[in-house]
């Protein structure tokens, strides 16, 4: 079998517009409104960006129907790609080619075009990063710590077995008992003598949880 490794085209956009941009000044980001009139870019055509199966950098690619117009390498431990700082549209690309090396600035016609760029970009830099660090077996096969262990609680009601629900404010009846003589127990967290201790103590004065009154109801003008 052919250990080459497999390209694939991860992102492609049919038409975007290079621009040449001024050298950025120190301590500041690049802004596409410093590179003159952005409906006169310096090129257009399509981009393509192909990855590889094995490690090695993806490629991007800026060509037209006859000539390829520049050709870079994104290498996710050092990108080669930069958003501007006012716009959503426009990015920086760094051009490497026989130890040369050049900034172009890049746009999109669209917002959703460069919105799935950065997603393409994004995707493939976890997966180019899987490739370089894979997970050794006993990781792979390790159980998540969020997930319980040992055998699963029976909590299902069993024959001759019932429940009550306890309501404060309200009195209720001696809680049943089951057949094997267990007392039932109630949704609130008490045990089965909540209610009836409730309401001996709503009988005495205290703890008892008293039912407000309504608002007076305001009278009618004349």
């Amino acid at each position: 079998m052919d250990d080459a490794a497999i390209e694939s085209i991860v992102f492609i956009c049919r038409e975007v517009y290079v621009y040449k941009i001024p050298p950025l000044k120190k301590n500041e980001g690049h802004r596409a409104q410093d590179w003159g009139d952005l409906a006169e870019p310096l090129w257009k055509g399509r981009l393509r960006i192909i990855e590889t199966s094995d490690t090695s950098p993806a490629i991007m690619m800026l060509e037209d129907a006859t000539t390829v117009f520049a050709k870079t390498s994104y290498d996710p431990a050092r990108p080669s790609v930069e958003a501007v700082l006012d716009s959503s549209r426009y990015f920086v690309v760094r051009v490497e080619d026989a130890g040369k090396k050049a900034y172009i600035g890049m746009g999109f016609v669209e917002r959703s075009e460069s919105f799935d760029f950065n997603v393409a970009l994004q995707d493939y830099t976890k997966r180019w990063k899987a490739r370089v660090n894979p997970p050794s077996p006993t990781e792979a096969e390790t159980p998540s710590p969020h997930v319980p262990t040992g055998p699963k609680k029976d909590y299902s009601l069993k024959d001759g077995q019932t429940f009550s629900i306890s309501i404060p404010g309200r009195t209720s009846k001696t809680i049943p008992k089951t057949d094997a003589g267990l007392s039932s127990f109630d949704l609130l967290g008490g045990s089965g003598n909540i209610a009836s201790s409730a309401t001996s103590n709503a009988a005495s004065g205290g703890g008892a949880f008293p039912l407000l009154p309504p608002p007076p109801i305001a009278p009618k003008r004349r």
